[in-house]
């Protein structure tokens, strides 16, 4: 293996593995630094393993539903909690694996051990065996991305308070749970448990569930999720955690006053951190500001030769963001033209638990706030045939223009693979495309995605199936 690269990347996330390939195929001689295993956290304790643990409890409803669909199941369904956590892990190695393959296909070197950036373009790699070895290169890549938020409240001690990697490999179904949190992590955490059986209660410091969502988003989820039997506490705050007993014993300051949870298990999913200790910042003359590496609009630190992507930076901590900023800091190495910054406005964020939550652009406050007139149009699912047919009525989908000019400046969907639905917004909003575009814009039928056209006609008043 050789000493000296082009580019060597430190992590090998979603950001760091698509680097090292897009790096690779722009001719560059790269290596891929990784301590654990190959697609970082997202691949192997996020993304991906808690998609299949969320299609298990989503079969598992089906199930319980049957006789909702003129299918009669015999005998009581029962949900093999190992077996789905097996599987879950069994769905992360064979994307690990795949990611090992496109190594190998884009000749990159995969060096294995903990990362540690040096002055003078070096990295100084640490393996299991203690021994340190040094290799250089003409750029180096900083994708070390983050990891689960400590709070002082809640000390994680990977028993009785857990966080989402130990949740997605627990050996047996806990009866109770307390989630401290109710961002992505949080709800589709509560989703899986909940559906098979444990009983949870999320404790959320802000005024509504999913903060970073649209209010309307937040309302219709706590809806649904007060339905399943999830409890839920707002404005709420975790003062302690007592694990001195058989349980957890949670306290916590309510608009009620201060309340005390009992739950076999608490889950901390409080956000996450960037991983930027001991990698050698300091030492290299890296700039950092609030707990993230500064960068400017291509990704290059404040220490020349050095760049940093993904979770370690100050754009949102999500898979896609990464991606996009590993193919922008590279293309700006290999001098590409025309390689345009990153429109951090135009990021979708999707939540995978039931119902699905999508969004991109501004909530109806925030573009309110920000000075424009609005046409603001909902379409509710209860409407949607696709929606109904498919026993999925829950939720709707939210759209909003600039009354003046038409320009697309947000869209809010709560509902079944809505998910699968939010690009074609993201694609509008990237082509400049206005409110009457997409009315003129024909959508098939009878599909989910031609919601996005109803609620348009409702924001213009032109509403056909209202």
């Amino acid at each position: 293996m050789a000493s000296q690269y082009d580019v060597i990347v430190v992590g090998s996330g979603p950001g760091g593995y698509v680097a090292a390939i897009r790096a690779s195929q722009l001719g560059m001689k790269t290596a891929v630094i990784e301590r654990e295993s190959l697609g970082g956290i997202c691949l192997n304790w996020g993304c991906i393993p808690t998609k299949a643990l969320i299609k298990s409890a989503q079969v598992f409803e089906y199930i319980k539903h049957a006789k909702d669909y003129g299918i009669t199941v015999q005998g009581e369904s029962e949900a093999d909690f190992g077996a789905v956590i097996k599987r879950s892990r069994g769905v992360a190695d064979s994307m690990s694996k795949g990611v090992q393959f496109l190594m190998k296909k884009n000749k990159i070197d995969v060096i294995s051990g903990n990362g540690k950036v040096k002055p003078g373009k070096k990295v100084e790699v640490t393996g299991a065996d203690g021994k340190a070895t040094e290799y250089e290169a003409k750029h180096i890549i900083i994708a070390t991305g983050g990891r689960a938020r400590q709070l002082p409240a809640a000390p994680i001690d990977g028993e009785k308070v857990i966080e989402y990697r130990k949740a997605m490999t627990l050996e047996k179904r806990p009866d109770s749970m307390v989630i401290i949190g109710s961002g992505a992590i949080g709800v589709e955490f509560a989703y899986v448990y909940a559906s098979m059986g444990t009983k949870v209660t999320i404790i959320e410091f802000m005024p509504n569930i999913v903060p970073v969502e649209d209010e309307d988003i937040s309302k219709e989820l706590a809806k649904n999720y007060k339905k399943m039997g999830v409890q839920l506490f707002t404005n709420s705050e975790v003062t302690k955690v007592d694990t001195s007993g058989k349980g957890c014993v949670v306290t916590a300051k309510t608009p009620e006053g201060e309340k005390t949870f009992e739950a076999d298990i608490v889950l901390s999913a409080a956000g996450v951190v960037a991983n930027i200790e001991n990698i050698g910042l300091e030492e290299t003359g890296i700039a950092t500001d609030r707990g993230k590496i500064v960068t400017d609009d291509y990704y290059r630190t404040s220490t020349e030769g050095y760049y940093a992507i993904g979770d370690c930076t100050k754009g949102q901590a999500l898979a896609h963001v990464a991606s996009a900023e590993a193919i922008i800091c590279v293309e700006k190495i290999a001098g590409l033209p025309h390689v345009e910054p990153l429109n951090y406005n135009n990021i979708p964020g999707c939540t995978y638990c039931t119902p699905e939550i999508a969004s991109v652009g501004y909530t109806e406050k925030a573009a309110r706030d920000a000075g424009y007139e609005l046409k603001v149009g909902k379409f509710p699912f209860t409407a949607s045939g696709k929606a109904k047919a498919a026993g999925a009525p829950e939720g709707f989908v939210k759209v909003i223009f600039d009354a003046k000019y038409g320009e697309f400046l947000g869209a809010h969907f709560i509902g079944a693979n809505v998910t699968e639905m939010i690009a074609e917004v993201v694609a509008a909003r990237k082509l400049e495309t206005t409110g009457e575009e997409i009315l003129k814009a024909v959508h098939p039928h009878p599909t989910m995605s031609e919601a996005i056209k109803d609620a348009t006609e409702a924001a213009y008043g032109e509403a056909i199936h209202l």
